[in-house]
């Protein structure tokens, strides 16, 4: 038979992890693999990016299931059941579907974030075959991957030191054009002099002006207020600079976005962490290319100069 689709896979992860036990991904591509009895041929038939289709499709089904909160990661390459994955098991397995799994809010908010559908649209893309062009299928899917690796580089950046963060926040501002490495090598400010400011950029490679940094590694439940913003301010005032970036991995109240919209004498700019992660994306900073996908279309010019 050939690979089953990825929610396929779903009730066997959950009966999987049923003993208690943490599992790897590849214990369970294997285990799956053996339930589905898959000939060595489907076992190893693999994308054009090189990586096997069954273990991108168990990856994808573990996703969804860590999304919906019934698995968890108790360390790196681990995943075991949550008390929500065992009540699931317990009231039949077989039925944790997808439909199953968009009745938990955290799973849905994944998809509204990916697809920007409302529930009852995923409910019915679920149970029918997806009307959406080729073009537009292979845009949702770079979509929700971008979403996926977004969610990955917020955890990742939270384990790192609050110096290391800094320094991430400096590789960053100058992956998207503000001065060299060697320019910014003292860009970081050492704590016992930085009088609230984290960091100092060149704006330009002539060093004419400058760009503040504050950085705050805060927790995403914990949001940045007004007050914190208006510190900020403080300290660029008493540098007597114009120009400050505040960037946390957390979250910005509505009161301090507000604040910061206001100055007239200072540009300030905000960047969460869902937005600092894009950022790194976008600019190739702590990721990096698995795979690149060319999309041709037929050349009119060609065949016109054919013709004529």
């Amino acid at each position: 038979m050939s690979v089953p689709k990825y929610y396929e896979f779903i009730p066997f992860i959950i009966k999987f992890l049923s003993d208690n036990q943490t599992k790897t991904i590849k214990e369970i591509t294997e285990y799956c693999a053996t339930e589905f009895d898959l000939s060595e041929s489907d076992r190893n038939e693999k994308l054009p990016s090189g990586k096997t289709k069954i273990y991108d499709r168990v990856g994808w089904a573990k996703t969804y299931l860590k999304k919906a909160g019934l698995i968890e990661s108790p360390k790196r390459g681990t995943v075991c059941l949550t008390k929500a994955g065992h009540e699931a098991f317990k009231n039949s397995n077989s039925n944790v579907t997808l439909e199953y799994l968009s009745n938990f809010d955290a799973f849905t908010q994944f998809r509204n974030r990916s697809n920007n559908k409302k529930r009852e649209e995923q409910l019915f893309e679920y149970s029918q075959i997806k009307n959406e062009s080729p073009q537009e299928q292979i845009e949702t899917a770079i979509k929700e991957l971008n979403d996926e690796l977004t969610s990955e580089l917020m955890v990742e950046i939270s384990k790192i030191s609050p110096y290391e963060f800094e320094r991430l926040v400096v590789k960053l501002l100058i992956k998207m054009g503000y001065g060299d490495m060697e320019e910014n090598k003292n860009a970081v400010t050492k704590k016992s002099a930085d009088e609230g400011i984290d960091g100092i950029v060149s704006a330009d490679k002539f060093g004419f002006d400058s760009i503040y940094i504050q950085a705050k590694q805060w927790k995403s439940d914990n949001s940045v207020g007004r007050p914190e913003i208006q510190r900020f301010l403080g300290a660029l005032a008493g540098q007597g600079a114009a120009k400050g970036i505040f960037i946390t991995t957390s979250k910005f109240s509505g009161g301090a976005v507000e604040f910061a919209s206001k100055q007239l004498h200072s540009k300030i700019v905000l960047v969460d962490g869902r937005k600092l992660a894009e950022l790194m994306i976008e600019y190739n900073l702590g990721v990096s290319t698995i795979a690149t996908y060319e999309v041709k279309r037929i050349d009119s010019d060609f065949f016109d100069e054919c013709i004529n």
